[in-house]
């Protein structure tokens, strides 16, 4: 179908905010069914390679496609506050209303995302707009309080500064003048003056609350009845949403689970890839035209089963095979207990043993990013380091294969020295050379052992018993390796620590790991990828990503530096020249959890001819044992004169670790 593109397409909402959408619509004004991707990323500069990729090739199968920028960001006008707000899901109703009601729209809808775009994918159609027949949700979460970037297992994530502090940078820029004319400086300075450091509201909720059941899907899965594709990764942080929509969605649901990070899968890593526009197609063909072409034939969930490889901090490919799992479909369950001299047996063990787990306060560097999404050296590295600071539990060398697909279960018995107390739990496969692989993984805030809405803390020296969930998997462990569980109490720079440095004695520790059917589907295959062209850029500067660190022999602190530089396009199409930079520091001295310190500095810029802006953004956070510390900092730049800058400062309650 001949495809028209209309760069800033205008959506004006009730109270008279218009948001601004990129568009590749009929050209002859066919009515057609819809695609809506609705995020605040920016869709001028900051998802313009994806959307050009991804939407003008829908486009051109028959359907109208459009990519709208949220209230307060890129191109829209407004303010955005928080993630995921009544107003945003509001907006996106309306937004939905109004493509229904177009005369190139024949009425049907679908929506689809990665992340952010995945979240509200889901989101909405728990509101259930009339308009709204299908959706695909990629690398999303079914619950925002345990599989988001904020809080696991009720544990503090750095990441929530971390993304926070990737907003603040985002939200600063402007949106562009040749679209919205000589308003964009006033645009900008409202912006600039009401944007928020949303770590701080992050930090005011630290159980599961109201604030968090709001997105949270997991809270009525009954809600969502369009048709819902959900696919992620077995390298990104959100691997267990998948799993719980096929398993609880009574509409139509398949789900696909590949090697990849938190990328799209046709152009994603680790390969291989997938014709993930194809299955998107054949997606939207059955649930917005009514094609019958045997979607609900495939298997229920379409997993990679990965082979074991050595540790590495970035893959370029994984090997493996596809395998294909029908819902209410599970293989056997091995069972693993812990022996006093650190073996883990299949016989169930009578006697209880004396086992101290007190990890330093830098007990994970080797952990790699929550969320590997920048294709830098982001994954978890060899573990053998974070191993020797751990209580680790090793099988005996494996006689034959064996396939983990599922959610392996860590159960044990603890007592702590401290009221406040956390604990990490790594499943790893290990090398006949000593070389540690994660294969996954677990966290949990001990103070919230009896749920995560309550915070009940310990008594010291009164024994307990705690199951730690991992997140799901699918790995072939190879014969002559070993199968390693690893217990931290502290998992920095992961991990935010708990105030005090902590002793857990461990008396007993078994797993459930769950393993792959017998029934499953050898069969599953996927067509090569492809896509639309890519834009025309001309790059200005390369990028570089960059992970390294410094132990401090004199202060005795050790610091993870991460310098992700995205270099610098300029976009043939329209000029605009984009360039960004993002820099975290973890540092902490290992013998005082009270010493941890997040800072972070992003640097925006854009550019064309003789207009140019610039935005600096830093946070940083601290804490004592009852309050944390979050300070910020903007400066805006237009050409090279200062024209504002804020300094921030909030201090927040230290509630639950």
């Amino acid at each position: 179908m001949e495809t028209v593109e209309h760069p800033d397409l205008g959506i004006v909402l009730a109270d008279g905010t218009r948001l601004s959408a990129r568009a590749w619509l009929p050209a002859d004004g066919t009515p057609v069914p819809a695609i809506l991707e609705y995020l605040p990323y920016r869709k001028r500069d900051g998802t313009a390679e994806r959307d050009a990729l991804t939407h003008p090739w829908f486009a051109e199968q028959g359907y109208a496609c459009l990519r709208v920028d949220t209230r307060g960001n890129g191109d829209s006008e407004g303010l955005m506050f928080d993630e995921y707000t009544t107003t945003e899901l509001d907006d996106g109703e309306a937004v939905i209303d109004w493509i229904a009601a177009q005369p190139w729209c024949n009425g049907s809808v679908g929506m689809m995302g990665i992340s952010w775009g995945g979240f509200n994918s889901l989101q909405l159609a728990a509101r259930q707009p009339a308009a709204l027949k299908a959706i695909i949700t990629l690398c999303s979460t079914v619950d925002r309080f345990a599989d988001d970037i904020h809080y696991k297992g009720g544990c503090l994530l750095n990441e929530n500064l971390g993304w926070s502090a990737t907003m603040f940078s985002y939200s600063s820029r402007p949106p562009d003048p040749a679209l919205v004319g000589e308003r964009w400086r006033d645009m900008w300075l409202e912006r600039l003056r009401n944007l928020p450091m949303l770590a701080a509201t992050w930090l005011e909720h630290p159980t599961r609350d109201d604030y968090w059941r709001h997105g949270s899907v997991c809270e009525d899965f009954s809600s969502i009845h369009a048709a819902t594709l959900a696919i992620g990764g077995w390298g990104d942080a959100y691997v267990n949403a998948v799993p719980a929509l096929v398993d609880k969605l009574r509409a139509p649901v398949k789900g696909i689970t590949g090697p990849w990070v938190h990328k799209y899968p046709h152009f994603a890593a680790p390969e291989p890839r997938i014709g993930f526009l194809q299955e998107a197609l054949r997606w939207w063909d059955r649930y917005l035209k009514g094609i019958e072409n045997g979607v609900e034939a495939e298997p229920d969930w379409r997993g990679y089963l990965m082979d074991s490889a050595k540790p590495q901090a970035w893959y370029s490919e994984r090997s493996g095979r596809w395998v294909g799992i029908d819902r209410g479909t599970s293989g056997e369950t091995v069972a693993l207990h812990a022996t006093g001299d650190g073996t883990l047996m299949a016989e169930p063990v009578d006697a209880a043993f004396d086992c101290a787990v007190a990890t330093p306060a830098m007990g994970g560097l080797h952990a790699g990013e929550f969320c590997a999404i920048w294709l830098g050296p982001e994954m978890p590295d060899d573990q053998r380091a974070d191993d020797a600071l751990a209580a680790c539990f090793d099988t005996p060398p494996l006689e034959e294969p064996l396939a983990v697909v599922g959610r392996p279960r860590v159960t044990l018995r603890l007592t702590s020295d401290k009221a406040v107390a956390q604990i990490a739990v790594r499943l790893c496969e290990v090398h006949p050379d000593g070389a540690s692989s994660r294969v996954s993984y677990g966290v949990l805030n001990l103070c919230q052992r009896a749920g995560h809405d309550c915070h009940t803390p310990l008594v010291p020296g009164e024994s307990f018993e705690v199951t730690v969930e991992l997140n799901h998997c699918a790995l072939e462990f190879a014969a002559g390796n070993r199968l390693r569980i690893a217990v931290s109490s502290d998992y920095w720079p992961l991990l935010w620590p708990a105030p005090e440095h902590t002793t857990l004695t461990l008396s007993s520790l078994s797993a459930a790991l769950p393993t792959l059917p017998e029934t499953h589907t050898r069969d599953v295959q996927f067509e090569a990828p492809t896509s639309a062209p890519p834009r025309d850029t001309v790059t200005l500067r390369e990028g570089s990503h960059q992970r390294r660190v410094e132990h401090d022999l004199i202060r005795g602190t050790v610091a993870l530096i991460i310098e992700d530089d995205f270099g610098e396009l300029k976009d043939a199409a329209h000029d605009l020249i984009t360039g960004s930079v993002g820099r975290e520091r973890w540092e902490i001295d290992p013998t005082d959890p009270l010493s941890a310190c997040g800072a972070t500095h992003w640097t925006q810029t854009l550019a064309r001819d003789d207009w140019s802006v610039r935005t600096e953004t830093k946070l940083r956070l601290t804490s004592d044992a009852k309050t944390f510390y979050l300070d910020g900092e903007i400066e805006a730049y237009e050409g090279d004169e200062r024209i504002l800058h804020r300094e921030l400062r909030q201090s927040i309650p230290r509630i639950s670790g």
